[in-house]
């Protein structure tokens, strides 16, 4: 039964886990002594006979906070998949009347969580999905990209948003609301507003913004190269009605005999010195 433990839990394993499998306090304490467990928390431990991974680390942190506590922030993004990178440290949320403290490698937030806001994802409490992607955004190191790719995963905007006004006042609430209202109604506008500013400070011209061809409205038109720009919003992917319209005009566009380049919100926002690069590579091209 130990061997199924830690085969599960990444070589983490519980005080309550080791006594269901036989393991008594004096035969833990034994193997603590003779270094082949190390002891990560308050009765979670970690058989040393394999690699300390970012899975180990992650779940031995929470798991030292107690049965109520969960990852969330980006050591919960990075748990769910949209992040490659785990966090150096660990955020945990526990609830508000919890006892214990700080400890190392780990950051605790306190508040109580409601059963829509938690999931248990191998063995372990996170942040549910929605919530996961609003605060993970909205820490250091997380961005926007982070509500993109819950947007790629099927998580409705709704949901996010549902999440967001459960747990109002909580840290990086105002930081998340931002990002919710630009990919809930203006972040394509937004969008097209960087675009000018982008090629205003990199001081290009001959172009027009809202440029007809095809029967269509280009976004930023560059006439004389017939290089046409279209930007979409945060939130495009979850429109699938828009997304098949967007292509059916590209394609006419195309047809017309104009380059079309396609840059998202966060191509923008995160990249922008290679959009500049992209457009000036494709205009004199031409």
């Amino acid at each position: 039964m130990i061997g199924d433990f830690l085969r599960c839990q990444d070589g983490v394993l519980t005080l309550a886990q080791a006594r269901l499998a036989g393991v008594s306090q004096d035969a833990v304490n034994r193997r603590l002594r003779s270094g082949h467990w190390r002891r990560c928390g308050p009765g979670v431990y970690f058989v040393d006979d394999r690699p300390f991974t970012d899975a180990a680390r992650i779940r031995a942190a929470v798991w030292s906070h107690g049965d109520h506590a969960a990852a969330s922030g980006l050591a919960a993004a990075w748990w769910q998949g949209l992040t490659r990178f785990a966090p150096d440290l660990v955020e945990v949320t526990v609830p508000r009347n919890a006892n214990g403290r700080r400890r190392p490698g780990s950051r605790v937030r306190r508040r109580d969580l409601t059963a829509a806001d938690i999931v248990v994802e191998r063995s372990l409490r996170v942040t549910a999905l929605p919530l996961t992607a609003i605060e993970a955004a909205a820490r250091r190191g997380g961005g926007a990209k982070l509500v993109d790719a819950a947007l790629q995963r099927q998580v409705e905007l709704r949901a996010m948003w549902t999440a967001h006004l459960r747990n109002k006042g909580r840290y990086g609430s105002p930081a998340s609301r931002l990002m919710l209202q630009a990919a809930d109604g203006g972040a394509r506008s937004h969008a097209e507003r960087l675009l000018v500013g982008l090629l205003s400070s990199a001081g290009m011209t001959n172009w027009k913004a809202n440029f007809p061809v095809a029967g269509y409205r280009i976004d930023v038109a560059f006439p004389d190269s017939r290089v046409a720009i279209e930007v979409d919003g945060l939130a495009f992917h979850s429109d699938t009605e828009a997304f098949h319209h967007d292509r059916l005009r590209q394609n006419a566009i195309s047809l017309a005999g104009w380059q079309v380049l396609r840059f998202t919100w966060l191509d923008l926002t995160e990249y922008p010195e290679r959009v500049v690069a992209i457009i000036r590579q494709a205009i004199s091209a031409c």
